[in-house]
């Protein structure tokens, strides 16, 4: 019984050092998609529910932003228009039974292009939507910007047919880029490219001795 407890110690050493090794920062992923935004006051704010729900008045500014962003709220692209009703709705005159919605459509930079697809066009789209009052945004961004896309969970995919495919997916962050010697550091300096040799030999020293300590007090159990 005692020979087993050994192998043992020394298996749960190897776990801490693994873990702790494990415990560094992970890479987060981004994500490439179209985000959905509320204008109100001129301010582009991330909007609460999806475009197929939302049911704009007359007189509102919805954008749609095509961009890899980390986080849905906190990170994400804004359109890169300004969120003003009177530019992009103010030649189009009021009709009965019609509302009126301002849309900007921002297909994105060179960077969160697909590979082999183009977009439309390199600045934002604005366009002014004439649709029924109880139209949704989905419903005004279909009158000037089809063909439209969505996926199964009702995701807008694709505006104008860009991208063709694709629809959210996560993409890996790249590695942060490996530190360059400092210019005074001298011929000698070495790169850091990870966890010092010392580091690395404390921790194995630390899991050591905890293993051996759990040893040593199931011995006297015996």
């Amino acid at each position: 019984m005692r020979r087993r407890l050994l192998p043992r110690a020394l298996a749960l050493a190897l776990g801490v050092v693994l873990a702790v090794l494990a415990a560094g920062p992970a890479l987060a992923s981004s994500y490439r998609y179209w985000s959905f935004w509320d204008g109100a006051g001129g301010t582009w704010a991330y909007a609460t529910v999806g475009p197929s729900m939302a049911r704009p008045t007359d007189g509102s500014v919805q954008g749609f932003r095509f961009a890899v962003s980390k986080d849905a709220a906190a990170e994400a692209a804004r359109p890169r228009a300004a969120a003003d009703f009177t530019t992009i709705c103010g030649a189009t005159p009021a009709a009965e039974g019609k509302k009126r919605v301002a849309l900007v459509i921002d297909f994105g930079l060179p960077e969160d292009t697909p590979s082999g697809e183009t977009p439309p066009q390199a600045d934002p789209r604005t366009a002014c939507a004439q649709v029924a009052p109880e139209a949704t945004a989905a419903d005004a961004l279909a009158s000037v910007a089809k063909p439209l896309r969505y996926n199964g969970a009702a995701l807008l995919c694709g505006v104008t047919g860009y991208p063709k495919q694709g629809c959210g997916e996560p993409l890996p962050d790249a590695p942060p880029a490996t530190p360059q010697p400092k210019a005074d550091a001298g011929a000698g300096a070495e790169e850091d490219t990870g966890p010092s040799a010392g580091l690395l030999a404390g921790i194995a020293a630390v899991a050591a001795l905890a293993a051996a300590g759990l040893w040593q007090s199931r011995r006297r159990t015996r």
